[in-house]
């Protein structure tokens, strides 16, 4: 079989601990063997980006922007732990925050699902996909523990010399105070990156916030979605006959439990990490779990598996023992940016091999070949190897074998 012709590069981002050596599999008997590619190599292992001083985070972030697709493998975060065993110079931040940043796009998250995996919500029968607002808020807050009795204030002081002060409370003891932020600019981008994302999959948007309590913060996120999609996506999605609407965030979770699926859910910050949490343990596995950073105006994308680095199956694999450590989501991270970069050229063929091994991953797992942890979700703890699950290796190999005939 002729390797299929990329036209143009894809910007890979290498991890750590479990997650790189499974990376490296899939690359090796998943990807190269079957494309013709230019990938831009960055080590994103974190004794590299010690090394550099962050400095390759920045870089593949830069990459990413040029050519408009990266793939990412699972990084560590370090913690203080994590700074004395690799004997690093500082806790450097989360990779994953810096490219975010600098890209400033929306994280979308969504399950990949298996109908032989159990499900905790048993109705979930086709994926949600959450939009997460990832600035601001919560996340670049300013918090603090005050002392005693007192008085809060917040004070705005504008560079026309117009100032806004509120006062907050009156503290008649010891306490906690918070002040965030957000500005107009990132809640446009996250809204036409939520109505971009809804058409490209033809499902319904929905836009969740507290704007009944929080009447001037959360109704500013309401009102920009709702001028965007009157003035630039309204017409676009009524031909499509699909719909938008706004909904306070408690009926939303409700609507969301009872409904089945297939629909975009656009999430402020903190609910956005915790809805794709509870969404991912519903649908039974956070294994089985997709992740993309898209920019506002849909040309650049970054995909990654939505979990960590695996440390326990390191710490195993370092000892020789045979691991059974899931490769799905890391695999789908290739698929995703694979078929974005489709997408951009105008590469049907490459679309279409990205189909076909998402396609692949799922026949197989609901053929009964599996690793461990989705074996334990059907069978229960009481688990054996051959039996009930794979050694991660013969499950690529499985994989392999599935997609060989699939495209022959």
């Amino acid at each position: 079989m002729a390797k299929i012709k990329v036209a143009n590069p894809v910007v890979e981002l290498d991890g750590d601990e479990m997650t790189r050596i499974i990376w490296k599999y899939i690359k090796e008997k998943l990807i190269l063997p079957y494309l013709d590619i230019d990938i831009k190599y960055y080590d994103l292992g974190v004794e590299h980006r010690d090394a550099t001083n962050d400095q390759v985070t920045i870089d593949s972030a830069n990459a990413i922007r040029q050519y408009g697709v990266g793939i990412k493998c699972a990084t560590i975060t370090p913690d203080e732990a994590r700074v004395t065993e690799f004997n690093l110079k500082q806790m450097w931040k989360s990779p994953n925050g810096t490219i975010r940043n600098i890209l400033d796009g929306t994280v979308f998250r969504e399950p990949i699902v298996m109908s032989n995996i159990p499900r905790l919500v048993p109705n979930w029968t086709a994926p949600i996909c959450i939009g997460r607002h990832a600035f601001g808020d919560q996340y670049r807050a300013t918090d603090f523990v005050v002392k005693g009795k007192g008085k809060l204030t917040i004070k705005f002081e504008g560079e026309d010399g117009k100032t806004i002060e509120h006062e907050v409370y009156n503290f008649k003891g010891d306490g906690v105070a918070l002040a965030m932020y957000n500005t107009d600019e990132s809640i446009m981008g996250f809204a036409r990156a939520c109505f971009n994302m809804a058409l490209s999959k033809k499902w319904p948007l929905y836009l969740s916030t507290k704007n009944t309590i929080l009447k001037k913060y959360d109704g500013r996120f309401k009102d920009i979605f709702e001028d965007i999609y009157q003035k630039e996506f309204k017409a676009e999605f009524d031909k499509n006959g699909m719909e938008y609407e706004h909904r306070l965030i408690d009926d939303m979770v409700a609507s969301a439990l009872k409904w089945h699926g297939n629909f975009v859910w656009a999430c402020k910050n903190y609910d956005g990490d915790v809805q794709s949490d509870t969404v991912a343990q519903g649908f039974g596995s956070l294994g089985l779990m997709t992740s993309v950073l898209i920019t506002p105006d849909g040309n650049t994308m970054e995909a990654e598996a939505a979990h960590g680095t695996v440390t326990r199956h390191y710490r195993e694999y370092q000892k020789g023992n045979p691991t059974s450590t899931n490769p799905i989501a890391s695999i789908f991270a290739w698929t995703r940016g694979l078929a974005f970069r489709g997408k951009l050229d105008n590469n049907q063929e490459l679309i279409n091999f990205s189909n076909a091994l998402e396609a692949v991953c799922v026949e197989v797992v609901e053929s009964g070949k599996m690793t461990k942890d989705l074996a334990v979700c059907i069978h229960g703890n009481k688990v054996k190897h051959g039996e009930h699950y794979l050694y991660t290796e013969e499950f690529l190999d499985a994989l392999n074998e599935g997609l060989k005939a699939k495209l022959a």
